[in-house]
């Protein structure tokens, strides 16, 4: 069976884009893992922490065979590939990939939250993904709807089209 999942990527460590653009086609060549549509890329102030660098941030839409903790367990894998350090909670790394939703999916244990429990808060996760499912409910809203509580000052486009992470592009 296949399934939709939407997950948000960032970083602000090292070259970030293409750190990304690497992740993503990581994913998009992983056995049973599609990337469909991500969103433009933004440069976005850090959260939690805020004595850091800016971050690069967007969101892709992902078809996959995979089960909540086998794609989670990927991403990570992408990550590690990237090097990516936990060192510090929300502190700068190279890559950093989650899993937003997963087929409407809900769970809480201790290895993974769906959907993401504080994807509502933050205006870097919800603009990119606003770019790719505008119309998606969560918690009884759409991410439209979430979005426009938020506050997206300090974010700037980076890449004006959703084909910047495909191997040809520039």
């Amino acid at each position: 069976m296949t399934h939709r999942a939407w997950l948000g990527l960032g970083g602000n460590v090292g070259d970030v884009e293409l750190g990304l653009k690497v992740s993503l086609q990581a994913i998009h060549q992983s056995d049973g893992c599609s990337v469909e549509t991500v969103s433009l890329l933004y440069e976005t102030p850090p959260w939690g922490l805020l004595n850091q660098p800016l971050f690069l941030n967007c969101c892709a839409e992902v078809l996959t065979d995979l089960e909540p903790e086998a794609l989670l367990v990927l991403c990570q894998q992408i990550e590690l590939t990237g090097k990516r350090e936990r060192i510090q909670r929300w502190g700068p790394r190279t890559v950093d990939i989650d899993i937003l939703i997963f087929d409407g999916v809900e769970q809480a244990d201790k290895t993974l939250t769906l959907p993401h429990p504080r994807m509502l808060e933050r205006a870097f996760v919800m603009l990119p993904l606003a770019d790719i499912a505008a119309d998606l409910e969560i918690a009884r809203r759409t991410v439209t709807q979430h979005l426009a509580a938020l506050d997206t000052d300090g974010i700037k486009t980076v890449r004006h089209d959703g084909e910047w992470w495909r191997a040809n592009s520039d």
